[in-house]
Parts: structure tokens; C-alpha cells; sequence
């Protein structure tokens, strides 16, 4: 199984694995700017890894089928049990960020396992893709100095809500091309930066 992991497209994805189990500790830590801070990283390694999996010559079949259903688990993680826990933490555990937490977690499971399946018919995803979670949970974040301490737990847990509705529904949504991804990136880098200095 280790000789997936030298497959270049797969270590990225593993490495952004790394940084979300990073950000999870800060996050439970009860520093949860420096979490989003290094879960952006690993939207970028989630970027990052179709790039290099595309520009691997002569790769491996079996390792483009692991580095699939990698890619997904990767994506649970950053995208679905990361603002889970989060949304925990800041929320001291009360019952409205655990189900909030709960029901991301389903429906990100739910929309990678669909796609696994179903793919993007028409080269557009059905629903919200489970990534866009980490820029909503770094907005949030940015934000937060500007809301009401009191307000921002529930409010948080609302929007994840929102989110995990948006992603098993039959929404047609265009992938992730050309500019937008220096956009991501830009976006990713600068946010991180903030979070991370605001600490």
C-alpha cells in the first residue's frame, strides 16, 4: 500500500492529508485561525494534485484509481470533519454545532460518494463541490472580529448547514478552470496569511 504514496499525484494528496490533521490539532487546541489558516493549504494540495496526476507520464492505472478514492478521503477531512470539529470547538460542544458538525459530515460523504460513481456529467459537478467549505470557513473566519462573539458559533453552524444542503443538491456547477484557479490560489495564500498573523 506505501507504493501508492510514491506515486507523485498521491503523495500531494497525502501531504494535504498531513496539513488538515494539522489544522484539526490547532483547532482543538482552541486556535482554530491557525487551523483554516493550514486547511487552505491543503485545498491548494487538493488543487494541486489533478495538475500533477495529469502531467505524470506513463503513471500507474491502479495508482490514478487509489489516488481517486485518496483524493476523496482527503477532501472528507479537510472539507467536512475540519469545519465539523471547528464548529465544536467554538460551540463548547452545544447541540446545535455537534448536529450542525454531523450533518456536513453526511453530506460530504454522501456528494464524494455520488461522484465516485456518477462523476460530473456535462463537465459540471452536481451539487456543491465538499471544497468549497474551506474558503466558506475561511470568510467566516476573516469575518469574525466583525460579528458578535455570542452570534458567531450558531451563525457558523448555520452556514455549514446551509453548505451540506448545497451539496447533495441538484445544482449544476462548473469545475474549477484557467483563472479561477490562480483566483483559489491568490485567495488561499493571502487568507492564511491573515488568519495566521491575526493569531
Amino acid at each position: 500500500m506505501f507504493r501508492q504514496l510514491l506515486d507523485p499525484a498521491n503523495a500531494v494528496t497525502a501531504a494535504g492529508l498531513v496539513l488538515s490533521a494539522i489544522g484539526i490539532n490547532f483547532t482543538v487546541a482552541s486556535m482554530p485561525e491557525i487551523g483554516v489558516a493550514i486547511v487552505l493549504w491543503a485545498l491548494l494540495a487538493d488543487h494541486l494534485d489533478g495538475v500533477v496526476a495529469q502531467r505524470t507520464r506513463g503513471r500507474v492505472v491502479e495508482a490514478g484509481q487509489v489516488g481517486k478514492n485518496l483524493d476523496s478521503l482527503a477532501d472528507l477531512v479537510s472539507a467536512g470533519v475540519f469545519p465539523a470539529v471547528t464548529s465544536i470547538i467554538i460551540g463548547h460542544g452545544s447541540t446545535i454545532s455537534v448536529a450542525a458538525g454531523a450533518t456536513l459530515i453526511v453530506a460530504s460523504a454522501l456528494r464524494l460518494s455520488y461522484f465516485n460513481v456518477f462523476g460530473s456529467p456535462g463537465g459540471r459537478f452536481i451539487g456543491v463541490p465538499t471544497t468549497y467549505a474551506v474558503p466558506v470557513t475561511a470568510i467566516m473566519f476573516l469575518f469574525r472580529p466583525d460579528i458578535p462573539e455570542a452570534i458567531f458559533p450558531n451563525l457558523f453552524a448555520f452556514v455549514l448547514v446551509v453548505l451540506a444542503v448545497l451539496h447533495i443538491v441538484p445544482l449544476r456547477v462548473p469545475k474549477t478552470t484557467g483563472v479561477m484557479y490562480l483566483v483559489v490560489t491568490a485567495f488561499c495564500v493571502w487568507a492564511s496569511i491573515i488568519l495566521a498573523t491575526r493569531t
